[in-house]
């Protein structure tokens, strides 16, 4: 038996299943979208088994991306969870078949409480999407299990709806960066986008050289500061970068006479600066927007640091 056949065969056949539910989408993902940006107040996420589990997923992306959301376990709200569910709440089931039965049980309850259904099925005539006010259709060809009995092209395909719903709300509320942050303050992106350019910065033996500097100790410098590039520095202040790209180019330049260079000859003029106490968000953005990967921290006119992205 070729296990990498099967891994090919089940990858497939999964590939087979997003391009179904891409073709299938319609304006009941709009609505839907539009419905949950328009609450007042949470989209809470429910199903059992396997649908359950990547409800909480989904669950948790929309919570971290700006969209107030929780999971509830369809057992547990007939023991008390009901209780959490108000008026202003949009509730999202999800079930493969469409006819789960505790989740079934929670649409009498929903109803009298005014709740806005979206239902994410495989089955448009099923019990549960006929009795949603938009339903998401997650059919799929078939089944990568051969047994056409364990979820597998069908998990994976309500779990990218619910990706798909994910970026849509993000998109649309105009999530950034250091929105994200505030959510993930314990991740690395988080302590970076929530911090100062000086908590971030390098600013220990700083690559520093003078426009008269000849090219040799210019490379020197540079590999010993382990930055890729050279700060020159002239009566104290920055008056240019030099580029481990700057070199480079220079050595096609100039061949073998570069080393009759000083670094004036080949350094950048212009370089951009940042103030230490700039946020790390704005850093992050201005990197971005220059398509560049790296600042020079100023202090008025005083070099202070070095920030990498």
């Amino acid at each position: 038996m070729n296990t990498l056949e099967i891994a090919k065969r089940v990858i497939s056949n999964e590939i087979d299943a997003l391009h179904a539910i891409s073709e299938q989408l319609d304006k009941q993902f709009d609505a839907a979208i539009k419905l949950i940006l328009a609450t007042e107040g949470r989209t809470i996420i429910c199903g059992m088994g396997k649908s359950g589990i990547i409800g909480k997923k989904i669950a948790a992306s929309f919570a971290s991306t700006g969209t107030p959301s929780f999971f509830m376990h369809p057992g547990e709200a007939f023991h008390g969870d009901l209780g959490m569910i108000t008026a202003d709440d949009v509730f999202i089931a999800i079930s493969n078949s469409g006819e789960t039965d505790e989740v079934l049980k929670l649409l009498p309850f929903l109803k009298d409480n005014r709740n806005k259904i979206i239902a994410i099925t495989g089955n448009p005539e099923s019990t549960l999407a006929k009795n949603a006010h938009y339903h998401l259709n997650i059919a799929v060809p078939a089944e990568a299990c051969p047994l056409q009995l364990a979820p597998t092209s069908s998990t994976t395909a309500t779990l990218v709806m619910g990706d798909a719903l994910t970026i849509a709300l993000m998109e649309l509320r105009g999530f950034q960066p250091e929105n994200f942050a505030r959510f993930h303050p314990g991740g690395s992106l988080g302590r970076k986008l929530l911090s100062k350019v000086a908590d971030e910065m390098f600013k220990e033996n700083l690559p520093i050289v003078k426009p008269e500097t000849p090219l040799s100790e210019v490379i020197n410098v540079m590999s010993k500061g382990a930055l890729g590039l050279t700060l020159v520095v002239d009566a104290d202040h920055l008056s240019a970068i030099i580029t481990d790209g700057d070199l480079r180019r220079a050595i096609e330049k100039f061949g073998k006479d570069l080393f009759d260079l000083t670094a004036q000859h080949i350094a950048s003029r212009m370089p951009v600066t940042i103030k230490p106490d700039a946020s790390m968000a704005i850093a992050y953005d201005e990197m971005q927007v220059k398509g560049i990967n790296c600042l020079i921290v100023c202090d008025g006119k005083d070099v202070v640091g070095v920030l990498k992205k």
